[in-house]
């Protein structure tokens, strides 16, 4: 363990990664809702995960007042707060794209609900391997590696379904609207940018693994 009698933040370090991993299941769960025209339901899942962000924001706060007022190895603290503000990064995407979907209430064909779902889903496997890669990293590092090459794998199933997408989209015939065309892409872009940014977080999570391990 990265910590020495310093269990509050352990405590607050669990209950951050928890948020974490609720805000990607909130996020498939939600969008999933969304695309099976459950609108009523999906909006009640946004407002929960807007209180998740918030929550996490204070959590992240403590942690970094704690790691300056307790005992923990000072050489780790900047690689500690470096891995947290990046992760606060993953939950603020999820939120974001649950608020735009709301404001903006896409229209998404028929011919392309199921592909919308599996994006959802391994955008949110993606963060959900990040969250592991982030315990074992506190935990066990050695498991640290096995997490982080399936957020590498799930990133790039990510990648491959928003183009499958994007080509169903501009080649299809289901519309004619250009500008329902580009509103199509722009969705998927921006499910498949919870994925890039988990895998970010887990490029830096990479790097502070080494480092220990050295």
């Amino acid at each position: 363990m990265l910590f020495n009698r310093a269990k509050s933040i352990e405590g607050s370090i669990d209950k951050y990664l928890e948020n974490i991993l609720k805000s990607s299941l909130i996020f498939e769960i939600g969008l999933k809702e969304y695309f099976n025209g459950k609108q009523e339901a999906f909006e009640i899942r946004t407002e929960e995960i807007q209180k998740l962000e918030s929550e996490s924001d204070e959590i992240r706060r403590d942690i970094k007042y704690k790691l300056y007022k307790e005992l923990l190895i000072p050489d780790a603290r900047g690689d500690v707060l470096g891995l947290l503000e990046t992760m606060d990064n993953v939950i603020d995407t999820a939120e974001m794209v649950m608020i735009r979907f709301s404001i903006e209430k896409p229209i998404i064909f028929p011919e392309l609900k199921d592909d919308f779902i599996e994006l959802s889903v391994a955008s949110a496997k993606c963060v959900a391997e990040l969250v592991s890669a982030s315990r074992a990293f506190f935990r066990e590092i050695t498991k640290v590696a096995d997490s982080l090459a399936k957020v590498h794998f799930w990133e790039h199933e990510a990648d491959k379904i928003e183009e499958r997408i994007m080509r169903k989209a501009f080649s299809g015939e289901f519309t004619k609207d250009l500008s329902q065309k580009v509103h199509v892409r722009y969705f998927a872009e921006r499910i498949s940018l919870l994925a890039d940014e988990a895998e970010d977080v887990a490029d830096r999570l990479d790097i502070y693994t080494i480092k220990r391990s050295i």
